[in-house]
């Protein structure tokens, strides 16, 4: 339980405004108690600017710098739920660390977290603010999502936090036989489809979900 004091919040961050949400989340259909016990574990505005913080228990995106948004708690529940009953809970593969709040929710439900972001400013911010909350099983790197992590492949499970026009071939490699992906397809001025991708030896199995819309994800690192 992450109990420390500074970040129990109070006004608009209060544990009251926050049960509020995880209300919200479980009409909308957030019904796996591990899933919520996580989500409501998480202070979200610990990873926003003080600016914006008071409206962290909103059910919205918000800006986080760099063009980058903190997903919408709705979204960040519904992947982490999708994959959580995937019955896969070794490692996962995080492909756009972002504010790090989604790397904190999946560090309450996975035995380890691998993630990677290409803006090096935001990785640092993110790093820094997973490590306050004494979440010690994410492992971080900056570089291009498109090239997965190879070296701590295979990986049970992978998500992606950014739209991809295609299913990226190197993260379907380093999927272990049996893993999952989830992830957004499609182009960043249209709607994408949230979709699962199965690997079942050298078969893949894509289920689409619904549509989404998320920000590209991009080639490269950027400073």
């Amino acid at each position: 339980m992450i109990g420390h004091d500074k970040f129990r919040g109070i006004g608009m961050t209060s544990e009251r405004t926050r049960r509020r949400l995880m209300e919200q989340l479980s009409q909308e259909g957030i019904d796996d108690p591990y899933v919520l016990a996580a989500l409501s574990e998480i202070p979200r505005h610990h990873f926003l600017e003080e600016g914006i913080a008071h409206r962290a228990y909103e059910n919205t995106v918000l800006p986080i710098g760099e063009g980058q948004t903190i997903s919408q708690p709705l979204m960040v529940a519904q992947m982490t739920q999708i994959l959580w009953r995937q019955g896969l809970h070794g490692n996962i593969l995080e492909i756009g660390t972002g504010s790090g709040y989604q790397s904190a929710v999946l560090s309450r439900l996975w035995d380890k977290v691998y993630s990677i972001e290409r803006i090096r400013v935001l990785q640092t911010r993110a790093r820094q603010a997973l490590l306050e909350l004494g979440l010690n099983n994410i492992e971080f790197r900056g570089g291009d999502g498109y090239l997965g992590w190879s070296e701590n492949a295979p990986f049970e499970a992978i998500i992606v936090t950014a739209a991809a026009p295609v299913i990226p071939p190197k993260l379907v490699q380093q999927l272990q036989d049996g893993g999952v992906m989830l992830l957004p397809i499609g182009l960043p001025e249209q709607l994408q489809m949230l979709t699962l991708v199965r690997k079942n030896a050298e078969e893949i199995e894509v289920k689409e979900i619904e549509p989404v819309r998320f920000v590209p994800m991009l080639h490269g690192v950027s400073t």
